[in-house]
């Protein structure tokens, strides 16, 4: 992208870093344990990666200005998938493992503090 972004660019990248709550590191880890189900990173970087999230942990360690037009079209879908996950949060304040472990994937920790500080 050029070194002048759309207001609408400005406004994805931060929807995207405050819908994305963990940093590229945590969510890197998050991936490479078992804990994240069957999408989770391989010790063995020729077998199959979970590519949103693998796209996830590229972009936060990108500036802005050196997005690319697939990075907002990535950005805009964990934007979106996230907020249509948010949307069936567990009634009751209820722990349902696979929709945290599916919001985790794509970066975003139901039950990280809001005010936690991003290193």
């Amino acid at each position: 992208m050029n070194e002048r972004l759309s207001a609408e660019v400005e406004l994805l990248w931060d929807d995207f870093h405050r819908t994305v709550n963990m940093t590229s590191e945590e969510l890197r880890a998050w991936l490479l344990t078992d804990a994240s189900g069957e999408d989770a990173l391989p010790a063995d970087p020729d077998m199959k990666v979970p590519e949103l999230g693998k796209r996830v942990v590229e972009i936060l360690r990108k500036r802005k200005v050196d997005l690319t037009s697939d990075d907002v079209a990535d950005m805009r879908q964990v934007v979106e998938h996230a907020d249509e996950l948010l949307e069936k949060e567990p009634p009751d304040g209820a722990q349902d493992e696979r929709w945290r472990h599916a919001l985790m994937t794509v970066g975003h920790d139901p039950l990280k503090p809001e005010n936690a500080l991003r290193l």
